[in-house]
């Protein structure tokens, strides 16, 4: 008989319902020390439902090896759970065994450690570069508003910085100045150190070489493209890796009309960045992706247009990495030997 398993998973503990085929089920609280005790009750048999939390990839390494199927569920989505009434752990654990049973569980994909460990540096740097955008605009908002405009690029050179701090506006302004350039400059090198450490570990992902071999692509992006695309054999097609990057149109469909808008969103936006800034430095290489972006600039607008580029660049990424291509020129589409 199948066992269908819903855990409720907290920092220090977790609720588990174990559901059987004839809906019959039952609950049981367990310690997160104990985990190793909860495992061996497992059967080679069961499914698991667990919804993605802090450490959920603590959980599902310990799980997945002993059981048949662990599904991690996007809460977010779940809206039995997220949006219960009722909102126990007892209840949360039952629903998910109720629909894992049924197959109707949200999936989370759970990459390999070697892409996660990838993915975690890419989203720490993501973090310190957005913080340090905010501080070049509060550096931009302080001296604007006494007169002094700064050129948008001025901040991202140490010479840039050492010219804010030969300003002089009163003692706070300066202070603030001094400690907003101090925490820049710092946010600086620790953004360098994690992009050489993104670099050297994406090196060691498969299918960093056939990606750093697309001109347009370097050592940086293909880590970050590579750390959100995983095991490119989870796609079944390049139309399932553009749902996953978010850039597909909405689809409206109501009896007999059908509408298309813009684009979902809902993948990994730092993915999309990625994806757009090397199509948009491959077009300038490659004359097929450039007549490509001006026939679509040239019927719709330029901002459409650089979506459809990033779209046929990740249909390129797709078949790039689905048959292990390595391009020797890829401007003009030849492939290297062997």
């Amino acid at each position: 008989m199948g066992r269908y398993i819903g855990v409720d998973l907290h920092r220090n503990c977790f609720t588990a319902c174990v559901r059987w085929d004839n809906g019959r089920s039952q609950l049981g609280k367990w310690k997160l020390s104990d985990l190793n005790k909860f495992v061996f009750t497992l059967r080679s048999t069961d499914e698991v439902a667990v919804e993605a939390t802090g450490n959920t990839r603590f959980f599902y390494d310990a799980v997945w090896s002993r059981v048949r199927r662990v599904v991690v569920v996007n809460p977010h989505q779940f809206k039995v759970i997220s949006e219960s009434v009722n909102k126990t752990d007892d209840n949360d654990a039952r629903n998910l065994a109720l629909f894992l049973s049924k197959g109707f569980l949200p999936e989370v994909r759970m990459k390999g450690k070697q892409h996660a460990g990838v993915a975690s540096l890419v989203q720490t740097r993501d973090k310190l570069v957005k913080l340090r955008t905010s501080l070049k605009n509060k550096i931009n908002n302080l001296v604007s508003a006494r007169g002094v405009n700064l050129k948008k690029e001025s901040l991202s050179s140490e010479k840039g910085l050492q010219e804010v701090l030969k300003f002089k506006f009163d003692v706070l302004v300066d202070l603030e100045l001094r400690v907003l350039v101090d925490q820049i400059r710092g946010l600086n090198r620790s953004i360098e150190e994690l992009e050489e450490a993104i670099k050297e570990a994406g090196q060691e992902l498969p299918g960093h070489r056939n990606l750093k071999s697309i001109k347009g692509i370097g050592s940086l992006g293909a880590a970050i493209l590579l750390s959100v695309i995983g095991d490119v054999e989870d796609f079944a097609d390049e139309g399932k890796l553009a749902s996953y990057f978010g850039i597909v149109p909405r689809v409206a469909n109501s009896n007999e009309s059908f509408r298309s808008g813009r684009i979902t969103k809902r993948g990994n936006k730092l993915a999309r960045t990625t994806l757009v800034q090397c199509a948009l430095i491959a077009k300038r290489y490659s004359h097929y992706l450039s007549n490509y972006y001006e026939r679509i600039k040239a019927r719709r607008s330029s901002g459409k247009a650089i979506i459809a580029l990033a779209r046929k660049f990740l249909s390129v990424i797709y078949h790039t990495l689905k048959n292990h291509w390595v391009w020797d020129d890829f401007p003009n589409g030849v492939l290297a030997q062997g």
